[in-house]
């Protein structure tokens, strides 16, 4: 079977064509400046001020959640200090959207609780009725639907419903007027709620059972309170006690007083807590345009959703996901959601999806900050010429390499030239599509990172242009020296590169600040190195041992015998075939 010729100007034009579409995704972008981090360009300085005493370790724990939340991706290069024992100071480089500094000042306490009265039905202790849709579904309101997701988890509901514990330890030793939690419960509740389930098992059933029986017929003093309640831009949320008193705050195990805008909710005590939380994320999901945030629940937060999901389907009642004491939604279930994944569909943007999945995801603070935090603008920590500086040396160093090479190497020297050139073009198309997709931020040590790569760059060259004359030396001809010095080079080279690129991975990993900045400019550079190297220098340095001027010897190709070091030119080893 004939052997597959190697075509180098093939894997030249596919690379072309892949760094060509590179260019066409920034241009699709409309940015073609990288973002630079604090210390070249400046940025928004947000300060947090914590109330009461916090201890060092709660603020310090406080201080990492908000670099998890501004830092998710690794490679933004915001700064998240302490200072003093009631600071938490977040440095962003350049313009800061409102949505990232709610991201940095939220709480993120998270609870699942049942709508009991809204302003908008008037009625309290009877479930609105929704206008339905001609498929069932109500209309007009916020959804949770099931997720596409079929693996089911089982486990204890331990919410902290401690006013529901009340309720229900009252209702056993005491007569009482109302319903019990037993005879409220939705048909659909769940089977748990069976003879056969376990004392424990009971008493967690029971707690969600006897929500679902307080939204269902509210006390007259939540009734009271929330008629007095009123919502304004200033308002907060407020807990009703069992003896009737309204106190500001966010207790789990209290019914609550709250507001989505101008709309007013009387909510239930706490179904579900954000510790029960997994995971959480924003997306578009497929043949829809609105964004939503999926959440998926550990076990024991699962079990409770069930039970919710299966009493409040198809009834048009809502439950309210509170976010900070605020009420962020109050859909009505579409669905009964018993694998604890779901979606949470509103009025979100990009932005506010991606916000609230990010604060979400990294955990609430374990201390509370003022109201208002201080965000004002910031200058470059850097003088303005330190870019200038920067850029200036690197490309010093790119001069002084390409007129070395192509000293020595002559000919050869025009593959490191347009090697490096295409390199360059490569990593900064790459910067330019991290900076918008990843939030790749370019600081000082980055831009070092970058010149750092350079060597290595040219030490691939270098190895396979030496491989190249040691064979030439041996008596091949330049044709055949390529193809065997290749061989031979490219093992060097991968692990040379493998080396560079395992410590900067290493150096990512366990560095911080704008250090990880560089280790990732570092490891960057080395992959495309890799590219370069492969798809461009071999196929270039093929192609041209195809031309007399290189493959006869010629003194400007750079492999002529006083560049070799030989006297004469090696005889090529031959092999006689008898006939």
């Amino acid at each position: 079977m004939a052997r597959n010729r190697y075509r180098p100007g093939r894997t030249v034009a596919a690379f072309f064509i892949g760094l060509a579409l590179a260019f066409g995704l920034v241009a699709i972008n409309g940015s073609w400046s990288p973002k630079l981090g604090l210390d070249l360009q400046g940025g928004t300085r947000i300060t947090l001020i914590a109330t009461g005493s916090p201890t060092s370790a709660n603020l310090e724990e406080a201080r990492g959640i908000i670099d998890q939340r501004v830092n998710g991706s690794g490679v933004s290069e915001a700064e998240v200090t302490r200072q003093g024992n009631r600071f938490v100071v977040v440095e962003i480089p350049g313009k800061t959207n409102q949505s990232l500094v709610d991201t940095v000042k939220r709480q993120a306490q998270m609870r699942f609780r049942l709508v009991a009265c809204s302003a908008s039905d008037g009625k309290c202790g009877t479930a609105a009725t929704t206008p339905q849709s001609p498929t069932g579904l109500p209309t007009g309101q916020p959804s949770v639907l099931p997720s596409s997701g079929d693996t089911k988890k089982s486990g204890k509901n331990r919410a902290p419903l401690a006013w529901a514990e009340k309720i229900k330890k009252k209702s056993q030793t005491q007569p009482s007027s109302s319903p019990s939690p037993s005879e409220s419960a939705s048909p659909s509740a769940s089977p748990s709620t069976s003879a056969g389930t376990t004392s424990a098992g009971s008493q967690d059933v029971a707690s969600v059972t006897a929500a679902l029986a307080w939204m269902r017929n509210p006390d007259d003093a939540a009734k009271k309170a929330f008629d007095s309640y009123t919502c304004s831009k200033n308002s907060v949320s407020q807990n009703v006690t069992p003896d009737g008193q309204v106190v500001d705050g966010d207790a789990p195990g209290l019914p609550l007083l709250s507001c989505e805008g101008s709309q007013k909710y009387l909510l239930s005590p706490a179904v579900i807590e954000g510790t029960q939380l997994k995971s959480a994320s924003a997306g578009v999901p497929q043949q829809q345009v609105e964004w939503v945030v999926n959440l998926s629940f550990k076990s024991d937060g699962t079990q409770a959703f069930t039970q919710v999901s299966r009493s409040l389907y198809n009834t048009g009642e809502q439950f309210a996901i509170v976010l900070d004491g605020k009420v962020i939604s109050a859909p009505q279930m579409n669905g009964v959601i018993t694998n604890g994944q779901a979606e949470i569909s509103g009025h979100f943007t990009e932005a506010s999806a991606q916000s609230l999945a990010t604060s979400l995801k990294f955990g609430a603070l374990p201390i509370t900050f003022e109201k208002d935090p201080s965000v004002e603008t910031v200058g470059p920590s850097l003088a303005g010429n330190q870019l200038n500086g920067g850029i200036t040396a690197g490309i010093i160093g790119l001069v002084l390499v390409m007129l070395y090479c192509l000293l020595y190497y002559r000919g050869l020297g025009l593959v490191v030239i347009s090697s490096l050139v295409v390199a360059g073009l490569a990593t900064y198309a790459m910067v330019l599509l991290l900076s918008e997709g990843a939030g790749f931020t370019l600081t000082l040590p980055g831009i070092a990172g970058l010149i750092v790569a350079v060597g290595i760059t040219a030490d691939s060259f270098i190895v396979y242009f030496e491989r190249i004359r040691d064979e030439m030396r041996e008596g091949r001809s330049m044709k055949s020296a390529v193809e065997a010095g290749w061989k031979r080079a490219r093992t060097t080279c991968v692990a040379a590169d493998t080396v560079s690129l395992l410590a900067a991975v290493v150096l990512y990993i366990f560095a911080a600040g704008v250090v990880k900045g560089f280790a990732f400019a570092l490891g960057l550079s080395t992959l495309i190195d890799l590219a370069v190297f492969f798809w461009f220098t071999h196929p270039m340095v093929s192609w041209l041992s195809r031309f007399t001027l290189f493959n006869s010897g010629h003194k400007l190709s750079g492999l002529d015998r006083e560049a070799l070091g030989v006297t004469s030119r090696p005889t090529p080893t031959t092999v006689e075939v008898s006939r």
